[in-house]
């Protein structure tokens, strides 16, 4: 068995993303509400999520925008945000061991846990999110 290296480069990135998309375009949950806002728009939807790694774990700035206005009306609810943090950190876990993994699930979990929040506020309300 290969022992796993620590997440370092933009190639890195690009298997983590690549490999943990694959796994949400399948999923029984999560394939419904991804395939169906992504559409045939997939390779655009990844370039975005390599920047945005990129800029997360590589201290390399090239993602700009707000990552929580594209998600803000999501039909979603936690049973989607467990989901999506399981397939994470499997992946995460399968690929990749080190600090830099550690952090990518820790920063997953994190992001989740204020995505699932705001989600939720804005189910429950008429006011609208900044764009």
């Amino acid at each position: 068995m290969k022992e796993q290296q620590d997440i370092s480069t933009l190639g890195d990135i690009k298997v983590l993303v690549n490999t943990f998309y694959d796994k949400v375009r399948q999923d029984d949950i999560l394939a419904i509400v991804f395939n169906g806002i992504i559409q045939d728009n997939w390779s655009k939807h990844l370039e975005k999520m390599y920047r945005f790694w990129q800029t997360v774990l590589l201290s390399e700035h090239t993602y700009y925008g707000s990552p929580f206005s594209p998600h803000a009306k999501l039909p979603v609810s936690e049973t989607h945000f467990q989901r999506w943090i399981k397939l994470f950190s499997e992946t995460v876990d399968e690929n990749f061991a080190g600090t830099k993994a550690d952090e990518a699930k820790w920063r997953a979990e994190k992001m989740a846990e204020m995505f699932q929040m705001k989600i939720k506020y804005y189910q429950n309300t008429q006011a609208k999110p900044l764009l």
